[in-house]
């Protein structure tokens, strides 16, 4: 007999999954080619499926939230009207769309202002930030940080009392990620000062290659002070949750796609949710096989994931 399993979230992470940087993902004309076909037949899109029960899963999706971390260059205007029809479709499903992000590059408004130039259907309220998540929680202990952050991220933290700064809140910051601020955050620590890590991705992509995260950074505070970092971005499980509390979600109601098998996807199924990997971005070969269980679902791209949830999941 069938289990009737019904999914009401699906986080998708879009930096590294739709665009690197202000170019579309490599791959991304192809699978215009192939949604393009997809539309105009029945092609089934070549996925690979693991199953993690034994018995045989009816899922229905009736909320849908995708992540979102930067933009696509608009000469790419054919890949990205085929990503934009693809959120259309989703939101013609009966589902509810949130957009979720672990970026620390720059502020809520920013990217939002960026998603809608780029005519995105979104609202702001749907999109929920690791930022989101730091700033609670500096709110909550009541700290005056000391903020490794971008300048273009810093608005998120309007407000908030910075002076004699007595913890640490770092992301990904390239302009503060030296001796002397790094020196700084060392001896603010061994003071007592709280590290609260944005999140401790160890790479992401960029156009020139795969780059440091925050990761490592952290990583060396930690061990250099012998403490250890609170994390609030992906792949928290507190991030995962906070994401679709306002959806009447629970854990195992939830799908997350993404390009990053521990963070996205690792975190999502450690949190009780479905994972689908797909093969941009930071993605590298092999790395569906480098978590357990792996991955729900592995694609392509993008399109493929969505396709496969509206033609499978809805």
């Amino acid at each position: 007999m069938a289990v009737r399993r019904v999914v009401k979230a699906v986080l998708i992470d879009l930096s590294g999954t739709l665009h690197i940087e202000d170019s579309a993902v490599p791959g991304a004309q192809e699978a215009l080619a192939s949604s393009l076909h997809f539309w105009n037949s029945t092609h089934i899109y070549s996925c690979t499926i693991f199953s993690h029960v034994s018995v045989k899963l009816t899922v229905s999706i009736v909320c849908c939230c995708l992540g979102v971390t930067s933009y696509v260059k608009s000469s790419w205007h054919i890949c990205l009207s085929c990503l934009i029809m693809k959120i259309f479709e989703l939101r013609r499903a009966p589902v509810n769309v949130k957009f979720v992000t672990n970026t620390t590059k720059e502020s809520k408004r920013i990217l939002f202002e960026r998603l809608k130039r780029l005519e995105f259907d979104i609202e702001e309220t749907e999109i929920f930030t690791s930022l989101t998540a730091a700033r609670s929680l500096v709110e909550q202990q009541n700290v005056r940080p000391l903020l490794m952050v971008e300048n273009s991220a810093l608005e998120d933290f309007s407000g908030i009392e910075t002076s004699d700064p007595n913890a640490v809140v770092i992301g990904l910051a390239p302009d503060h990620f030296n001796y002397q601020t790094m020196n700084k955050a060392f001896r603010l620590i061994l003071d007592g000062a709280p590290l609260i890590a944005i999140h401790k991705a160890r790479y992401y992509k960029r156009k020139d290659g795969l780059a440091l995260g925050p990761g490592p950074f952290v990583t060396g505070l930690e061990y250099a002070t012998d403490t250890k970092a609170t994390v609030v971005g992906k792949p928290e499980r507190t991030f995962f949750l906070e994401a679709v509390r306002n959806l009447d979600c629970k854990p195992e109601e939830a799908i997350v796609i993404g390009d990053d098998v521990r963070d996205d996807i690792g975190g999502a199924q450690n949190s009780g949710m479905m994972g689908i990997l797909v093969k941009t971005g930071k993605y590298r070969q092999g790395d569906e096989v480098k978590i357990n269980p792996p991955p729900y679902l592995t694609c392509d791209s993008f399109l493929q994931a969505v396709d496969h949830i509206l033609q499978n999941l809805i």
